[in-house]
C-alpha cells in the first residue's frame, strides 16, 4: 500500500498529552502543537509553489522549527534538501545549481533566480514564520509510494564533486521501523539528542526512530559536554560518534552514577577504537553499541542489544539487509578474507541524483551497491571494517590497510587520535606515514614509537614518519577528513627516493 513515510513519523492515532520533544530552553513541545507548526510550515511551502518532487532546501540551525520544516516537506511529498551548516558559500551554489530546489530555507536573506528564498533563525524567527498562516486547519499528506524521493543528502565530496544521494520513503520507513525494533526502542524511551540534524545519523538514525517507536527526545542545538552530563539523568538513550564519547570521558563528571539512567550508548558514523570502547565500559558500566551505515545505505549492521558487543566490530547485517564481501574479481570472498562489502537490500538509496552513470558504475550486475569499505566477515556473520577502498596503501607492491596501523598506534597511552595515509614516494609508489594527535607530548617520541611497532607490524606496514599535529582536520560528524591530511603531506617525500 502506496504510504508517505510521515505516518510512521507522525501516525493519525497518538497521545495528546505526551511530551515528544523538550527543546533546550525546557519548553515541551506536544503533538498537537508539532502538528501544528508543521502545518502552518507546510501552508507556505505549498502557498510558494511546492509540489510533489520539488526539492525544500535548508541551511538553517538545529531547532524544532527546522525540524518541523523537513516534517512539512515529507507531508506534502517534497523533497527535504539539508545543507552542512559549515558549507562555503561556493560548497552551497553547487548543490542549488545541481538539485534546483523551489524553496531554500537560510538562516540569513538569499536572492536567486527560480527559488523563494526564506529566512529562519535558530529561534524559529524570520520570514518564513512571519509568513505562515496561523490554524491553518490541516494539510492534507500527500500519497507516496516507497520509491519516491523523500531527500537528497548530498556527500561530502572527499573524492571529487560532492553527489546527491536520493534517499526514498522506503528507505526511511526501513531504517526508522528496524532500528526501533532491534534496539528495542519504546514510547517509554527518551533520547539525549545532541547530533546534527542534516546529516544522516542525527536525522534518520536517531530523530526518526524514536518518532516511529513513539518516544520522546531532548533537543540540543549542538553538543556541549556540559550540557550533556546536565541532561543524561533525564534520558534513557543516547547516540554519538566517537568524537562525542572521547570529549565526555575527557571530563573528570562523567560516571556511572550520571549514566544510571541510560539504557542504551549508541556509535556510529566514523569508527570507534578499541580503548575508547574499553574506558567508556571501565567509567561508566555501560557497553557502547557501535553500528554502521552510509549516506547511501542509511543503516546497515548493528552489535546486539542483548548479546555480547565486541570491540572492533560493527556487528550483524540488519534483518532484511544482504551483505557480501567481494574480491576485485568479483567474487566472494571467504570468511576473514578482506573485500569490498557490497550490500542490497531495502535501505539503499535509489541512485545519485543526476548522475545516471555514475550510479550505475555504483552497482553490481546482480544488484548490490559498492560502499568501497573494505571489510572482513567472520564465521558468525560479524562484520569487521578494514579501510575505505581508496585509503588502501600499496607500498613497494604491499597491501596496508590503514585501520590496522591506527589500531596498533592507538594502544600507546599518548595517542587520542591518529590518522594513517599514503603519500607520494619514488622508489616505492606510496609511502606509509602517520598523523598524532596526543594527550601529553610529554610521553610521545616519533622515532621510538616507530622503533617499537617493528614488534607489532610487518616492517612494511610500518609508518615511514611520524607527525604530531595540534588537532587533526573533521567534518561535522567528527570523521577525520584524510583528503585534508593527503593533500597536507603530499610532498613529505618529494625530494626523497
Amino acid at each position: 500500500m502506496p504510504e508517505n513515510v510521515y505516518h510512521l513519523l507522525m501516525p493519525r492515532v497518538f497521545d495528546a498529552n505526551k511530551k515528544v520533544i523538550v527543546d533546550e530552553c525546557g519548553i515541551s513541545w506536544r503533538r498537537p502543537e508539532l502538528e501544528s507548526l508543521i502545518d502552518n510550515i507546510a501552508s507556505v511551502l505549498l502557498d510558494a509553489g511546492v509540489a510533489p518532487g520539488d526539492r525544500v532546501g535548508a541551511k538553517t540551525e538545529k531547532s524544532v522549527h527546522s525540524f518541523c520544516l523537513y516534517l512539512a516537506a515529507l507531508k506534502i511529498g517534497a523533497v527535504w534538501l539539508p545543507m552542512n551548516t559549515a558549507y562555503t558559500q561556493a560548497e552551497v551554489d553547487l548543490i542549488l545549481s545541481d538539485a534546483t530546489p523551489k524553496v531554500l530555507v537560510w538562516s540569513e536573506p538569499m536572492n536567486l533566480k527560480h527559488t523563494t528564498c526564506l529566512t529562519m533563525a535558530a529561534d524559529g524567527s524570520g520570514t518564513l514564520m512571519q509568513a505562515a498562516v496561523q490554524d491553518s486547519k490541516g494539510v492534507r499528506t500527500v500519497c507516496r509510494h516507497s520509491q519516491d524521493l523523500a531527500a537528497i543528502l548530498y556527500t561530502s565530496g572527499t573524492t571529487g564533486r560532492p553527489k546527491g544521494a536520493m534517499i526514498t520513503h522506503g528507505n526511511l520507513e526501513f531504517c526508522a521501523a528496524t532500528l526501533a525494533h532491534v534496539w528495542g526502542v519504546t514510547s517509554g524511551d527518551t533520547l539525549l539528542h545532541a547530533l546534527p540534524t542534516f546529516h544522516a545519523h542525527g536525522l534518520f538514525i536517531a530523530a526518526n526512530t524514536m518518532l516511529a517507536a513513539r518516544a520522546s527526545m531532548i533537543f540540543l542545538p549542538k553538543f556541549d559536554p556540559e550540557k550533556v552530563l546536565s541532561l543524561l539523568s533525564k534520558a534513557t538513550m543516547f547516540m554519538g560518534v566517537p568524537t562525542l564519547y572521547t570529549r565526555l570521558l575527557a571530563n573528570e563528571r562523567f560516571n556511572a552514577e550520571l549514566c544510571k539512567n541510560i539504557r542504551l550508548f549508541t556509535s556510529g558514523s566514523a569508527p570507534l577504537s578499541a580503548e575508547t570502547f574499553a574506558e567508556f565500559k571501565a567509567r561508566t558500566g555501560h557497553t557502547l553499541l557501535e553500528r554502521y551505515g552510509m549516506t547511501e545505505t542509511t543503516i546497515i549492521t548493528s552489535n546486539p542489544l542483548s548479546d555480547e558487543r565486541v570491540a572492533g566490530s560493527v556487528g550483524y547485517a540488519l534483518p532484511g539487509v544482504s551483505i557480501q564481501a567481494r574480491r576485485q574479481d568479483g567474487r566472494i570472498a571467504a570468511v576473514d578474507e578482506v573485500g569490498e562489502l557490497v550490500v542490497k537490500g531495502p535501505n539503499v538509496l535509489k541512485g545519485y541524483w543526476n548522475l545516471s552513470e555514475k550510479t550505475a558504475a555504483e552497482f553490481t550486475s546482480d544488484g548490490y551497491f559498492k560502499s568501497g569499505d573494505l571489510v572482513r566477515i567472520d564465521k558468525h556473520g560479524r562484520v569487521w571494517i578494514v579501510g575505505r577502498n581508496k585509503d588502501l596503501i600499496i607500498t613497494g607492491g604491499y597491501n596496508v590497510y590503514p585501520r590496522e596501523v591506527e589500531t596498533a598506534l592507538s594502544r600507546y597511552s599518548a595517542v587520542r587520535d591518529c590518522a594513517v595515509i599514503g603519500v607520494p614516494h619514488a622508489d616505492f609508489g606510496e609511502a606509509v606515514i602517520a598523523i598524532v594527535e596526543l594527550n601529553d607530548t610529554a610521553n610521545f617520541d616519533a622515532k621510538s614509537t616507530i622503533g617499537d611497532l617493528s614488534t607489532q607490524l610487518a616492517k612494511y606496514k610500518i609508518p615511514k614518519e611520524i607527525f604530531v599535529v595540534p588537532s587533526l582536520p573533521r567534518n561535522a560528524m567528527g570523521k577525520i577528513q584524510k583528503n585534508v591530511l593527503k593533500d597536507e603531506f603530499s610532498s613529505t617525500f618529494s625530494c626523497k627516493a
